[in-house]
């Protein structure tokens, strides 16, 4: 019996400990106990052909370049304070790889597959010492002319001196999450953010040579039409002015287990437990104002895309055939998007979950 037979043979009969198995060198391992605690690198590199990562490399369109594809240097977001976010419940204490580990990950799929762009998913990327570290080794291994990298980064994390040295070490597409306009939402939602910081750090960000893609939600139960409307006002603005480059639009989703979902429960604002409408296009929570005029908030953001002086600054950004292609990539998104939200729902029409929508808004005296 070969080895390779032999060692999934003892796994198949083998009671399975809890912990992530994984072959190496024809061997059979395992992490250990699964308590979201391991030492992260300890672990081995994605299999990028078992998880047909060429799949997902070309049609993504936050790529400028392609192939891309995706890591994650922590799991998730070291400030985890956030009512929204569910990922926090999935890991609730932050762990982050050592940046010699991520700059070896990376130096492998430039080598071996000829990655250009690389969108690093960790919730909240690393900053401090650890960013300083990262960025310094992609300069000493010439990594920075080779790839770009993108990821997510909370606004006031870093000043303009930061921006800079992550420009210098490769970096392009920075994702920021805007949620919202107003102070008192950002308050309440533990966002740990002043408006005017928004503005601020997308400023830097753009004059350090990056690209800010803020990301926007509405329909907080708390949260009236003209409130709704700021928050379109300032993404709109910032992204006339340039100090945003991209962005993504969506509804507020209070996701099952996150403090959102239990003070919406606990205050008689849930619409439906039917998760398929959980789907960041649908209100499932009561609102001050008519649920129609929701999507039509979305819609109009993605909008300024149509904007002239919007346009007029991608055209003039262009410099070769790559952003080219990736604003036609972009272009198709947007449209996607907009047509997303106005589209009628389909998937569970007639369902108790359409009925309880239905039921909820004429009995909430605030859902006219």
């Amino acid at each position: 019996m070969s080895k390779l037979k032999k060692s999934n043979y003892e796994l198949r009969t083998t009671n399975l400990e809890s912990g992530i198995w994984y072959r190496e060198e024809n061997q059979i391992k395992n992490t250990g106990e699964f308590k979201l605690d391991h030492d992260l690198n300890s672990l081995p590199f994605i299999d990028r052909e078992l998880t047909k990562w060429q799949l997902y490399a070309y049609k993504n369109g936050n790529y400028r370049q392609t192939p891309g594809t995706y890591i994650m240097s922590g799991r998730d977001c070291w400030w985890a304070g956030c009512t929204f976010c569910s990922w926090v419940q999935l890991y609730p204490k932050f762990r982050v790889r050592k940046a010699e580990k991520v700059l070896d990950e990376i130096e492998y799929l430039v080598d071996k597959y000829n990655v250009k762009e690389i969108m690093d998913d960790t919730g909240a990327f690393p900053v401090g010492g650890w960013l300083d570290t990262f960025c310094h080794g992609m300069i000493k291994r010439g990594l920075n002319k080779k790839v770009n990298l993108n990821c997510n980064m909370r606004f006031g994390a870093i000043d303009l001196a930061g921006y800079k040295l992550m420009k210098e070490a490769g970096f392009r597409f920075l994702l920021f999450g805007l949620e919202s306009a107003n102070q008192k939402t950002l308050d309440r939602i533990n966002k740990n953010l002043k408006v005017e910081t928004i503005i601020e750090s997308c400023r830097c960000a753009r004059k350090a040579g990056l690209y800010p893609h803020i990301t926007t939600m509405f329909g907080y139960p708390w949260e009236t039409y003209e409130d709704a409307k700021n928050t379109l006002k300032l993404a709109k603005w910032l992204l006339k002015k340039d100090y945003a480059y991209t962005m993504q639009a969506t509804v507020v989703i209070p996701y099952p287990r996150t403090p959102l979902f239990k003070e919406c429960k606990s205050n008689d604002l849930l619409l439906s437990l039917d998760w398929d409408y959980y789907d960041m296009k649908n209100p499932v929570m009561k609102l001050p104002f008519s649920s129609d005029k929701l999507p039509k908030l979305v819609q109009s953001l993605y909008s300024v895309s149509f904007n002239p002086e919007f346009i007029l600054r991608k055209v003039l950004s262009i410099r070769n055939i790559d952003d080219l292609k990736y604003f036609g990539r972009a272009f198709m998104k947007v449209m996607g998007h907009i047509l997303d939200f106005k589209r009628k729902r389909v998937k569970g029409q007639g369902s108790r979950g359409k009925r309880d929508i239905k039921l909820a808004e004429k009995r909430c005296c605030c859902g006219r």
